[in-house]
């Protein structure tokens, strides 16, 4: 990924300008469900990208990830049944490798005609799919041209996205809550250091006179930007504790975002550490979810230290999610928005991040970064 030339100019460039425009981004792979809401032989609806999707498990436990709909008359394939194996239409009993999509069986076709429709080269729609840190993940390819049918699922140049782990002993635990609002609001929310003193208040976390200035160095990674490893805030009563439990000489913080919508955060004090996987998963161009998945090998012998952190990443969602309602109705009235520097900056590379890769599909030339270096940024929180 090669630098942005023009970086002086886009970050001058007039905050009404770099305001949500909604467009989902195809190529990337995307938290579907929780693992544990697909049984095994159950099959789940489910939507990304605007696209409905069924999520099943096959009789040995692997999960997959077909479009919900039957290329025959598109009625949902989540409405048939299911083997183990294959995908039975309730209409016309159409059946469809659960993995491939691939066709298996007509049952309305004479001997003769089998002959001459070579029914394996009929698709339902497949997605390749993966199962890590409790949630089904589903890779969603750029769209073929409309009217053509289904063919094999395209295949990922990567694998998908897990949680960073730093021992081989660690708990985990995962968080989803549903937001009122598209992508983009979704994720500049997520990015956004300007609103936790007045959005995230209580007593064991911080409180809004504690807010003061902060500087934090930020350096381009490919298809995102890093905060660089820095001393966590003095300000969080979490912080603190966790400096006397380590007993260590210092703490860091690192924390990514990476297209399309994923936000990684490492602390690291001595042999303990704590990661968090967040993303902002596109369900249509209006609503989106946030999926948190937390790891680390601190407070083990806690034995509702799980539960613990899960009704603070609860707090701190749902509190997320009231301020996103409420941005929802008044976004409700197409207001004039903006953004500004220092505090929303990080914004302002997503928005230019998003639209250099949307450049780089359509030319195919390689996509431009619109960072030309590390940055140094400012702000009160």
């Amino acid at each position: 990924m090669s630098p942005n030339p023009s970086d002086s100019a886009a970050e001058t460039e007039s905050p009404q300008r770099q305001t949500p425009d909604a467009l989902l981004l195809h190529g990337f792979w995307y938290r579907a469900l929780p693992g544990d809401q697909v049984g095994r032989l159950a099959m789940e609806k489910a939507q990304l990208l605007g696209l409905p999707l069924v999520i099943g498990r096959d009789g040995n436990g692997k999960a997959f990830a077909l479009r919900d709909s039957c290329p025959h008359r598109g009625i949902p394939l989540s409405d048939g049944q299911f083997d183990g194996k294959q995908v039975e239409c309730c209409y016309h009993g159409w059946k469809f490798d659960c993995h491939s999509g691939q066709c298996v069986e007509i049952p309305s076709l004479t001997e003769e005609q089998g002959k001459k429709l070579r029914v394996d080269r009929i698709y339902a729609g497949s997605h390749a799919c993966e199962e890590h840190d409790g949630f089904v993940w589903v890779f969603m390819p750029e769209p073929g041209p409309v009217g053509t049918g289904f063919t094999r699922a395209a295949e990922p140049t990567e694998p998908a996205p897990r949680v960073p782990t730093f021992s081989d002993k660690y708990k985990t635990a995962y968080l989803v809550a549903d937001l009122a609002c598209n992508i983009d609001h979704g994720i500049i929310g997520l990015m956004d250091p300007a609103h936790g003193p007045f959005v995230h208040q209580a007593w064991w976390w911080r409180q809004r006179h504690s807010i003061h200035e902060k500087q934090k160095n930020f350096e381009p990674i490919p298809n995102g930007f890093r905060m660089a490893a820095h001393t966590p805030s003095t300000n969080s009563a979490p912080y603190k504790l966790l400096r006397m439990y380590a007993d260590a000489d210092s703490i860091t913080t690192t924390i990514d975002f990476v297209l399309p919508n994923r936000r990684v955060e490492t602390i690291r004090a001595g042999k303990y550490w704590f990661s968090s996987l967040t993303t902002v998963t596109p369900i249509t161009r209006e609503r989106c979810r946030i999926d948190v998945v937390a790891a680390w090998n601190l407070f083990r012998w806690v034995p509702l230290a799980p539960e613990m952190l899960k009704f603070v990443f609860a707090k701190f969602v749902k509190q997320d999610q009231e301020t996103m309602e409420k941005q929802a109705e008044g976004l409700k009235h197409n207001p004039h928005l903006m953004l500004i520097d220092d505090a929303d900056r990080p914004a302002k590379w997503y928005f230019q991040l998003k639209n250099e890769y949307l450049e780089s599909r359509r030319t195919g030339a390689e996509m431009r970064h619109p960072m030309g270096g590390p940055v140094t940024l400012k702000w009160r929180s």
